[in-house]
């Protein structure tokens, strides 16, 4: 399909290579040929091509094959939908056409035997004063001879007899006798059996009396009371006269006037229940389609004209059905929300109008493209109220993760007890849980969801509400402004978390929500949603999600938007550590250059700055221990990044690497052992914690080797002044356990169990020949 758009482009753009284009044409051409002919054989032809081809290229050929032939049956399908009204159309045209041509030729029939009769008329008369007397006997005996023929004694009685047949109601009768009619009369004008004028009256009343009669039969079909049977027999004698647009016609406005009157029973109120005025409404409209299908069927068959227009007819009463459906059901629930109710009320029309795909009319599309707009409306409605009351309660949120009720706010019960929350349901805070909740329940209603192809737009909106949640959980951060996130949602009102356990409670908020919840109620949305509903869903759903693209990516945007959160409790962490209250900064480079003033040898401790940073790691892992029970390495994730975002901004202050560099006073050797110190000690308990990235560690080892380096301008060698590798790590340790109030371990080694503890295996002199080079 791709390859035929091309050569479409090709073939209309104006190009600089046209002959190229011919020349490629002729050689299209040329290969073209061997198809064209007589004797083209299709199986010697596929053998002479594979006979080169191993089994992978030919398997890889019958693939490329089978994809070109769906791409080809979708683009017909494609093709067929878009011109499907015009050619119903053009149809209907050349049917009535057809007819005004009929009516054309019995018109000039009838005008031509007029003609000819009044011309033999006429010579009749101008002969009869040159005839002689005997001549005018043996006309008068041959004329006396026709009188009292059987054919014109027929024709005198044959009006009278189709009178009486037409009286009486006698249709079929009345059908063979009018052919029988129109069979004498053909051969009267071809033996001259009748005078002119007996053979124009004959035609003019077989003429009359057929009119008569399908008048008859369109009144009748016209009648209310006329059905089933009858209204078939008088639609397939219709046809039978000639007039078959008009027989189908009568035939399907039959139908619809009789659910028209059906319907004036059902009145919907504004207090009636919209699931049950649907059911009762599709029934109606459903079921007299599906018998003018039926009826359509039995008397014009498969008829491509007659099939058309009644497909043409089914869409429209589906479309004023669908209307009707808006007005009185969908309108209602969605602008109030009501995405359960509009989706039952979709679901009971799809039922009924599934059924007439056996009868050959998908007209399933048609409602689906007509709800979708309802439908999309009361989704929005939906997510806007989730989005608005879990602001709500933001605005009072405590912070504080507690286990869910046992019932939630739609009044449903949940799945577990009391007793078994523990095991089942998180610890959230009320505005995380009163989200979830409205989230569960809101997943509950998108089952035709799918059907309407509108489960990519529900799993973006949801991303957006949880993006603006997470906006909320942004702005609960003292200080803090999302810069980030939609503006609706950070100029709400919501409650500061002052402390760390609360500032954490917002990561654990996002990132359960986003980890398991989310998901786990998305995967309703799934195709596949009919396995075993009783499995344990914690074991379930990473299976299911690796069988789903689209929600894996929208997994990940989900945890984009935590990143967003975590990477602002960072920042302002790091920002607390580094400056103070007045504007001044705990991490400059006079902390290590003023430590060579003194000749006593410094008491070798970490900077107060780092010290505070590893009480304020532990702090917060004695927290999450709490809060992230089975989610560890979220909390991981998030001390790793807190060292990073310290590390990073020491990495990238200018001005603390110009005094260090360029200063008026060098870094001397105190100086470099300390800021060597504190780089081990950051390494060492970062390692314990087992929260040391390899980004960490490098960043590390780069701004350790920028230290060295400017040492070394002064002159001085950076390996008579530092001491050995364990020497750093030993002081890391002894100022861990002073830190901690933790001793060492009896045999004085390092935790050695730590998967990241190997990170830190780089040594003093790699380092400083890094540093020196």
């Amino acid at each position: 399909m791709a390859s035929a758009k091309s050569s479409r482009s090709r073939a209309t753009g104006v190009s600089p290579a046209k002959g190229n284009i011919m020349e490629n044409g002729s050689q299209i051409e040329d290969k073209l040929k061997v198809f064209r002919s007589d004797n083209f054989e299709p199986e010697a032809f596929v053998q002479s091509k594979c006979q080169s081809l191993n089994e992978k290229e030919i398997r890889q050929l019958c693939s490329y094959l089978h994809d070109l032939k769906k791409a080809s049956a979708e683009e017909m399908r494609k093709s067929v939908y878009a011109n499907y009204t015009a050619f119903i159309r053009t149809s209907k045209e050349i049917s009535d056409l057809e007819g005004e041509l009929l009516s054309i030729r019995n018109l000039l029939s009838t005008q031509a035997a007029l003609i000819h009769g009044l011309a033999e008329g006429v010579h009749i008369d101008s002969l009869s004063t040159s005839v002689s007397e005997d001549s005018a006997s043996r006309g008068t005996r041959n004329s006396e001879d026709r009188e009292t023929s059987d054919i014109e004694k027929w024709s005198v009685e044959f009006p009278d007899m189709l009178d009486v047949l037409l009286a009486e109601r006698r249709v079929d009768e009345a059908l063979d006798a009018l052919d029988e009619g129109e069979t004498l009369a053909a051969e009267a004008k071809q033996k001259k059996t009748l005078s002119p004028a007996a053979l124009i009256s004959l035609q003019t009343a077989i003429t009359e009396r057929r009119q008569k009669l399908a008048d008859q039969l369109a009144e009748a079909a016209c009648q209310p009371s006329t059905r089933g049977v009858e209204l078939r027999g008088a639609v397939s004698a219709l046809k039978r006269l000639g007039d078959g647009p008009r027989a189908h016609n009568l035939l399907l406005n039959a139908h619809y006037q009789r659910f028209q009157y059906n319907m004036q029973s059902l009145r919907p109120s504004s207090t009636s229940y919209g699931g049950a005025y649907t059911a009762a409404l599709s029934q109606l409209v459903f079921s007299a389609i599906a018998q003018a299908a039926s009826d359509s069927l039995a008397v014009f068959g498969n008829e491509r004209q007659y099939a058309s227009e009644l497909v043409v007819w089914a869409t429209k009463q589906t479309e004023a059905f669908a209307l009707l459906v808006k007005r009185h059901a969908l309108a209602s629930s969605a602008a109030a929300g009501g995405l359960r109710a509009a989706a039952e009320c979709v679901q009971i029309a799809l039922g009924h109008c599934s059924l007439l795909e056996a009868r050959g009319l998908a007209l399933c599309p048609v409602l689906l493209k007509l709800f979708r707009p309802s439908v999309e409306q009361a989704l929005d409605a939906n997510l806007k109220r989730i989005e608005e009351s879990t602001a709500a309660l933001a605005a009072a949120d405590e912070w504080v993760l507690v286990y869910p009720p046992t019932v939630t706010r739609s009044g449903r019960s949940s799945n577990t007890s009391l007793g078994t929350a523990t095991t089942f349901q998180p610890k959230l805070s009320s505005s995380a849980h009163r989200f979830n909740s409205m989230v569960q329940d809101f997943f509950e209603d998108v089952g035709p969801l799918l059907s309407m192809q509108l489960g990519g737009p529900t799993l973006e909106g949801l991303f957006q509400v949880f993006n603006s949640y997470v906006s909320l959980l942004i702005n609960a951060l003292p200080g803090s402004l999302d810069d980030e996130g939609n503006l609706e949602g950070s100029n709400k009102i919501v409650r500061l978390a002052e402390t760390e356990a609360q500032q954490i409670a917002l990561l654990a908020n996002a990132s359960m929500l986003a980890d398991e919840l989310l998901p786990r109620a998305a995967m309703k949305l799934a195709p596949v949603n009919q396995g075993n509903i009783k499995d344990d869903p914690r074991k379930r759903v990473p299976d299911r999600q690796n069988r789903h693209p689209e929600q894996r990516e929208w997994k990940r945007r989900l945890q984009r938007s935590v990143d967003r959160l975590r990477d602002a409790f960072c920042r302002q962490h790091a920002l607390d550590l580094i400056f103070t209250e007045d504007g001044d900064t705990h991490l400059s480079a006079d902390m290590y250059l003023n430590m060579d003033g003194s000749v006593d040898e410094p008491e070798w401790f970490p900077s107060p700055i780092f010290q505070e940073l590893f009480a304020k790691l532990n702090r917060m892992a004695s927290i999450a221990a709490d809060m992230f029970v089975g989610r560890e390495r979220f909390a991981t994730l998030l001390f790793m990044r807190l060292t990073e975002t310290v590390i990073l901004w020491l990495s990238d202050d200018q001005s603390f690497w110009d005094d260090i560099e360029e200063g008026a006073r060098p870094l001397g050797a105190f100086g470099l052992q300390q800021f060597y110190l504190d780089m081990k000690f950051v390494v060492h308990f970062s390692s314990q914690g087992r929260y040391l990235s390899r980004n960490l560690n490098q960043v590390i080892n780069d701004i350790i080797s920028r230290a060295v380096a400017a040492f070394a301008t002064t002159g001085m060698d950076p390996d008579r002044v530092l001491r050995d590798d364990e020497w750093f790590i030993d002081h890391a340790q002894e100022a861990i356990e002073r830190l901690t109030g933790r001793t060492r371990a009896a045999n004085g080694d390092r935790e050695l169990n730590s998967p990241t503890a190997s990170v830190s295996a780089h040594s003093v002199s790699s380092v400083r020949s890094h540093g020196s080079s």
